[in-house]
């Protein structure tokens, strides 16, 4: 069984997200919940928030172990871009890109084979 949790339009570039994505799909949610921790970016802190919520929605929602999950994906999505601008010499403008992000975690049971 899978279980998901989506923070939307997040003020961050979705790159900066996704180099921390990548540390922490496939490990297990305690352990996820570790690097995340103990890793000193803004990214960090809200992939942990949505880590977090996907693992109560397991728990409360769907009754499954905290034990048995694990991060199925972790992904940072393209949102809306707000586009400023800057000027620049000579009277022209420079455009300015503030990005933001849909951060996403979906978290499933680990398959056992003895059951």
């Amino acid at each position: 069984m899978e279980v998901n949790a989506i923070a939307k339009y997040v003020r961050i570039s979705p790159l900066k997200v996704n180099y921390i994505c990548r540390e922490i799909r496939g490990k297990q949610v305690d352990e996820a919940l570790n690097i995340l921790r103990f890793t000193n970016k803004k990214g960090a802190r809200l992939l942990e928030d949505v880590l977090k919520s996907a693992i109560a929605n397991a728990e409360n929602n769907n009754g499954l172990d905290r034990n048995d999950l694990y991060v199925k994906r972790a992904y940072a999505n393209d949102g809306p871009t707000m586009k400023r601008w800057r000027p620049k010499a000579k009277g022209t403008a420079y455009p300015i890109l503030k990005r933001t992000s849909h951060i996403g975690v979906v978290v499933a049971e680990i398959e056992n084979e003895e059951e």
